[in-house]
């Protein structure tokens, strides 16, 4: 049985109840892991306010702000992990960004600008929180990331995404390699088309949506509990053997030649 009863887990990533990061703490949470919530500061304190009004039933036990481009933030988050916590089990990051203006249009258009931005957020951003997180993992850890088809295949609009999510696999391997003699696994869920805060910045995410529909094995795309209900088991001791992989929860889409 999946039981993560006593394990700490910080979980980045969730801007609302569409998030794909939401889906993984509820199940995290089901689970019985005690939970720790990042968040996207803003000036005017908003993200804060309706992120907290979110995750409440939950019952966090940190709720702390984490800009990935800030390294003071992260100094200070995993800090206060260790301060309030002693050890951390599991590491979530479901963080991704590009300028909407770098996701239509011809690839070779991106500005130098915002292939910095997307490689640093979606894509450095994994390497900062598992390089802070892994004296925390005195036990072992499982560090869960989430990529996307576009890391491998060609998807209209996805550009300079699809750069990063190609450099965030392989990052997972290198991490992966270098983290597991401290019994510290690094593994990827690649997750079929959902509609995020995120994606809705991606061209024809809709008709990418309906395609996939049309097309998948399960005549369907996924669901942020569904993907959540393998990260949660990623994190589990039923997936020990398991590193250094990505995991396809996609309604079977990626097997399809057309």
């Amino acid at each position: 049985m999946l039981n993560l009863t006593g394990k700490n887990a910080l979980v980045t990533g969730i801007a609302n109840n569409r998030s794909i990061a939401w889906g993984i703490a509820q199940q995290l949470h089901k689970a019985g892991a005690n939970l720790g919530i990042t968040y996207l500061p803003d000036e005017r304190g908003k993200m804060e306010t309706k992120v907290a009004e979110l995750v409440q039933p939950l019952n966090p036990s940190l709720f702390l702000p984490c800009n990935v481009q800030n390294e003071e933030q992260i100094q200070s988050t995993f800090e206060t992990v260790r301060d309030k916590w002693g050890k951390l089990d599991i590491l979530i990051h479901c963080l991704a960004f590009a300028n909407k203006e770098d996701l239509t249009g011809g690839f070779s258009q991106t500005s130098r600008s915002g292939f910095k931005t997307a490689l640093e957020i979606s894509t450095y951003s994994l390497v900062q929180l598992s390089n802070a997180a892994k004296p925390l993992m005195t036990e072992g850890g499982s560090i869960v990331t989430l990529t996307y088809l576009g890391g491998v295949k060609v998807i209209p609009n996805y550009n300079v995404m699809g750069v990063a999510k190609a450099a965030l696999e392989m990052s997972v391997r290198y991490l992966a390699a270098e983290l597991g003699p401290q019994n510290i696994r690094v593994n990827a869920i690649s997750a079929g088309p959902i509609r995020t805060l995120a994606s809705s910045a991606v061209g024809g995410i809709l008709d990418m949506i309906h395609h996939v529909e049309e097309v998948a094995p399960l005549r369907r795309t996924v669901t942020q509990l569904e993907v959540g209900n393998t990260a949660a088991f990623l994190c589990s001791d039923l997936s020990s053997g398991i590193t250094g992989q990505v995991l396809y929860v996609d309604a079977g889409y990626e097997i399809m030649g057309m």
